[in-house]
């Protein structure tokens, strides 16, 4: 790592640009220094952090879209998957991920991978333009329409389903130092689709070859009472994913016109359609203690129920 990273990644920290986790010892060095610093996750963000529902989690098999989807055309690279790492997938390094769109030369539905974040390709400064894509790995859908000068509302036809079997959302307990983080799937789906703007851009590798990448955005709604109880802190709070019941699913990867949209937006899943748990910690551990994957229930000693917590503005 160059020094002025190190000096970067420093200064995002002694900034307190890092959210709370259970914790783990690295260390930093700068020039003949090394600062001992206690984290679990460093989060570089954009001065105006405007991320939310950064974590999704894919461990069912991913023929199921296939068989739900029988005409589609598969462009993947990597057909065989890691799904230990899709289990819990984090959208802060931008990771490559399956998602489905409709190929506009074709028509044809495709299943192919592009990066979680869309890549704002107006900007040319590499510092620059990696905070302000990690301000676009969410899309709040009441702007896709309502500015037509925005970024969003560009990419409005470019539509796509980010496949998965569920979310992961951190909630603050009042009392507690950490965060709880919670699993929260659609009832009776074990695959379910969320939907998703996205973009193409070309890139050139070091032997001057020109490649076309993908990538994409979730969107995202002002959250139900379920989920409201449990994003309930941070500068984003009471925010979810759009979750969508499948006829709207359907329809939002459909050439649907702008009319159409607005109905899209304004669903909002029932508190009984969606199952929570809290899950084990997400941040500093690969492994759970217990053995268990990441998307399975873990039962917190005293943790109190949903709706008893008050705001906070600090964990610390």
């Amino acid at each position: 790592m160059d020094r002025p990273k190190r000096k970067y990644l420093l200064s995002r920290y002694f900034a307190n640009q890092i959210r709370s986790e259970p914790k783990s010892s690295h260390f930093l060095a700068v020039g003949q220094s090394v600062f001992k610093v206690q984290i679990a996750y460093i989060r570089i963000k954009a001065k105006k952090d405007t991320i939310m529902c950064w974590d999704i989690s894919l461990h069912t098999d991913i023929e199921i879209i296939k068989k739900t989807f029988p005409q589609l055309r598969d462009e993947r690279r990597q057909l065989d998957y890691n799904y230990d790492y899709l289990e819990n997938v984090q959208a802060i390094t931008f990771p490559k991920y399956p998602i489905l769109y409709k190929d506009k030369d074709s028509s044809q539905l495709a299943l192919t991978e592009m990066e979680w974040g869309v890549l704002p390709t107006y900007i040319d400064d590499p510092k620059l333009q990696a905070d302000r894509r990690r301000n676009m790995i969410n899309v709040r859908s009441e702007r896709i329409l309502e500015d037509k000068k925005s970024y969003w509302y560009r990419l409005r036809k470019q539509r796509c389903l980010i496949p998965v079997s569920g979310t992961f959302e951190h909630r603050a307990v009042k009392g507690w130092k950490k965060k709880v983080p919670y699993f929260i799937g659609e009832a009776g789906r074990e695959l379910f689709y969320l939907p998703g703007l996205y973009q193409w851009h070309e890139t050139v590798d070091e032997d001057g070859v020109v490649e076309r990448v993908g990538s994409f955005g979730m969107l995202t709604r002002a959250a139900n009472e379920v989920m409201a109880n449990i994003h309930n802190d941070g500068p984003n709070k009471h925010r979810m994913p759009l979750f969508l019941p499948e006829d709207l699913e359907r329809q939002w990867i459909e050439d649907i016109q702008e009319d159409d949209m607005p109905p899209i937006f304004l669903f909002e899943m029932p508190n009984e359609k969606l199952k929570h748990y809290p899950v084990y910690t997400l941040r500093g551990y690969p492994n759970r203690p217990d053995g268990k994957h990441r998307y399975e229930q873990f039962d917190w000693e005293g943790l109190p129920p949903l709706g008893s917590d008050t705001v906070q503005t600090s964990l610390f």
